[in-house]
């Protein structure tokens, strides 16, 4: 396995991840820059050091994940940054640095096992927006929306059949669950907060049906019977 390790860690990944010394993986180190992204096609899976730098980890992250060539990515991250993790950033899974060898082996082998199998396969396109399911990330035009799980979720189940209108109570079922016992208004104030986050251009791109629910329109596609508003 041919490792790619973003640090600027002195001792690079090894220093990074104490276990790679037990493990007869190659590791290459490059800086951690979003722009410096320098062997990505030629590795089997890309390690982000996020244990200093949180910032720029995450930058990281989403420049790699819109490179066409890329590989799985995975954070390495002290467990008091864990609260900060957010799916919009592009990762496939994190790890611990003090992860024990067998845990890292494991863990590797099947983030690219997963990502072998999955990749390219569980994305929607509609118009300029890509909602790829590998790495819960929303993309409009190229750039990388900041969207929550619930709101990713949304957007993720309106998109998997462009003009299909979907009720609220289909929608918690979709995104909340079927144990979720709160009311459809959180549907509403969820879809105006994807919409703010789409921006004045593409807001309209999620229509209300009057009195049924919700659809996600192509640009282009506009009916002008519904209303963009709740």
């Amino acid at each position: 396995m041919h490792l790619l390790v973003l640090t600027d860690r002195p001792g690079g990944g090894r220093a990074l991840l104490p276990s790679l010394e037990y493990l007869g993986h190659t590791v290459q180190d490059v800086g951690l820059d979003a722009g410096l992204m320098q062997g990505v096609g030629g590795c089997d899976l890309v390690l982000v050091d996020a244990t200093a730098d949180l910032r720029r980890a995450a930058a990281a992250c989403q420049s790699l994940s819109l490179n066409e060539g890329g590989r799985p990515v995975c954070l390495v991250m002290g467990e008091g940054a864990l609260a900060a993790l957010k799916l919009s950033w592009g990762f496939d899974d994190w790890l611990l640095p003090d992860v024990s060898p067998a845990e890292l082996e494991t863990r590797m082998r099947l983030i690219i096992d997963r990502s072998t199998v999955e990749r390219g396969q569980r994305s929607a396109s509609v118009g300029d927006l890509v909602v790829d399911e590998d790495s819960y990330q929303v993309r409009l035009r190229g750039r990388p929306l900041d969207l929550t799980f619930r709101e990713f979720e949304l957007l993720k189940a309106l998109a998997s059949a462009p003009n299909r209108v979907f009720t609220r109570d289909l929608l918690l079922q979709e995104v909340w669950g079927y144990d979720y016992f709160g009311g459809s208004r959180t549907v509403d104030v969820h879809v105006r907060r994807v919409r703010a986050k789409l921006g004045p251009e593409y807001e309209s791109m999620i229509a209300t049906v009057r009195g049924v629910g919700y659809k996600l329109v192509p640009p282009g596609q506009r009916d002008h019977s519904d209303d963009a508003g709740d």
